[in-house]
C-alpha cells in the first residue's frame, strides 16, 4: 500500500513509519515540522531517505491535496499538543485539519481504504469512579477551591467523599481541557463522516505514551521526559498535586503495533480503542524507577502546584483491542531504560523544566496552592 502519515516526523509518527515500512509499504509523510517540537525546521535525522517527505500543514487544502495524490491508507497523526491557552489553535489544527481531510476525499472521491486517527485518553477527563454509596460516576473537572486547599481526590457529587478510581473504558467520554476537547472533535467527525461516506475508519485513544524521539522541548511530552532530563542535570523531580496521580503509560512501540493492526484488521472499522499499557503507576513510583534506572537517590518535590484542568487518575481498559489480538509488549521497566540511553545521546539534552514552568505559570495553566 501507498500511505500517508501525518505528522509523520514526529514521536508517534516516526516509529509507525518505520514498523509500515518494514512491513514492505511505500511511505509518504506530510509534516509542518513546527517548534517547539522540532528545532529549525529541520527533517530528524532519524526520518528514513526513502520515505516521500511534503513539508505542509493539515490546516492548508493544497497541502493535503498533494500528500492524498495516489494514497490507498492515512494515518492523521498530526496534531497540536501542550498546556496553553491558545484554544483555537487546538480546534484548528486537531479538528479543522481533519475536517479537512475528510471533505477533500469525499469531494475527490479518493478511494481510500483506511484512515487512522489520533485520538487521546485525555478525552475521558476524570473517567470512570466509584463510590461506594453511591455507585459509578463520571465526575467533572475538580474545583479551583478545592485544589487551592490541597484537596486532591475526586469527591462524590452526592455525599462528597473520596471515590475509588476505576479503569476506563470506551463508552464514555467527558473531556475538560482544550486538548481534550479538541481531540474528540477530532474522532467525532473522523468517525461520523467515515460510516456516512463509507471511508473505513478507525480512532485511537492513546494513553501517555513515551519513548525515544519524544521531544525534549513540547511541555505536553510527559514526566519521563521531564524527569529524566532533570535527573540527567543533576535535579530533583517535581511532581505535581502530590504525586499520588494514576496514570497508565504505553511505549510508542506497542502503539505503533496498534497503528498498524487497525490498518490490517477490517474488524476495527468505525471503532474507538484505548491503546494503554495496562499498568497503573502513581507518578511519585515513576518518579522512583527513573531515579533508580539513572542510579540517583533523588526522591520528587512537591511543592504544592497542580495544572488546571488537569485530571486525578485516569486508567485506560484496553480489553476492547485485546480481543483483535493486540497488547502491550514493552514494559515500563524497559520504556525507561531505552528513553535513558537515547536521551544521553542526543546533543541538545537539557533540563527544560524552568523555562516550561515560566510559561505555564504566566499562562495561569500551571497554579500555586
Amino acid at each position: 500500500m501507498y500511505i500517508l502519515v501525518t505528522g509523520g516526523a514526529g514521536f508517534i509518527g516516526s516509529h509507525t513509519v518505520d514498523l509500515l515500512l518494514q512491513k514492505g509499504h511505500r511511505v509518504r509523510v506530510l509534516d509542518a515540522l513546527a517548534p517547539p517540537v522540532h528545532r529549525d525546521g529541520e527533517l530528524p535525522a532519524y526520518v528514513p531517505r526513502e520515505v516521500e517527505f511534503i513539508h505542509g500543514d493539515v490546516r492548508e487544502r493544497a497541502a493535503w491535496e498533494r500528500a492524498l495524490e495516489k494514497i490507498d491508507a492515512v494515518f492523521h497523526l498530526a496534531a497540536y499538543q501542550d498546556y496553553l491557552t491558545d484554544f483555537s489553535k487546538f480546534f484548528h489544527v486537531n479538528t479543522v485539519g481533519t475536517a479537512l481531510l475528510y471533505e477533500i476525499v469525499v469531494e475527490k472521491k479518493l478511494p481510500l481504504q483506511k484512515i487512522v486517527v489520533a485520538s487521546s485518553q485525555s478525552a475521558y477527563g476524570e473517567g470512570k469512579y466509584e463510590c461506594a454509596e453511591h455507585g459509578v460516576q463520571y465526575p467533572p473537572l475538580r474545583t479551583e477551591a478545592q485544589l487551592l486547599r490541597r484537596e486532591w481526590d475526586v469527591l462524590c457529587a452526592l455525599c462528597a467523599r473520596p471515590m475509588q478510581w476505576l479503569v476506563t473504558d470506551e463508552a464514555r467520554v467527558t473531556p475538560h481541557n482544550q486538548y481534550a476537547m479538541s481531540k474528540y472533535t477530532q474522532e467525532m467527525l473522523a468517525l461520523n463522516f467515515g460510516k456516512r461516506y463509507s471511508i473505513p475508519t478507525v480512532a485511537l485513544r492513546y494513553s501517555i505514551t513515551q519513548g525515544p524521539r519524544q521531544s525534549f522541548r513540547n511541555a505536553y511530552s510527559g514526566i519521563l521526559r521531564i524527569f529524566t532530563t532533570r535527573l540527567l542535570a543533576n535535579q530533583p523531580p517535581v511532581a505535581y498535586e502530590d504525586g499520588g496521580q494514576l496514570r497508565d503509560y504505553v511505549s510508542v512501540h506497542d502503539v505503533a503495533r496498534a497503528n498498524v493492526l487497525a490498518l490490517e484488521d477490517a474488524r476495527a472499522d468505525y471503532q474507538v480503542y484505548n491503546v494503554g499499557g495496562g499498568r497503573a503507576v502513581t507518578v511519585n513510583e515513576y518518579a522512583q524507577m527513573i531515579a533508580d534506572a539513572l542510579g540517583e537517590n533523588s526522591a520528587p518535590q512537591h511543592p504544592g502546584q497542580y495544572r488546571f484542568g488537569d485530571t486525578r487518575h485516569i486508567v485506560s481498559d484496553i480489553s476492547k483491542l485485546r480481543a483483535l489480538g493486540w497488547s502491550p509488549q514493552v514494559p515500563l521497566e524497559k520504556i525507561i531504560a531505552e528513553y535513558i540511553a537515547w536521551a544521553r545521546e542526543q546533543p541538545d539534552v537539557r533540563d527544560y523544566y524552568a523555562d516550561a514552568e515560566r510559561e505555564m505559570l504566566a499562562r495561569g495553566t500551571l497554579r500555586e496552592t
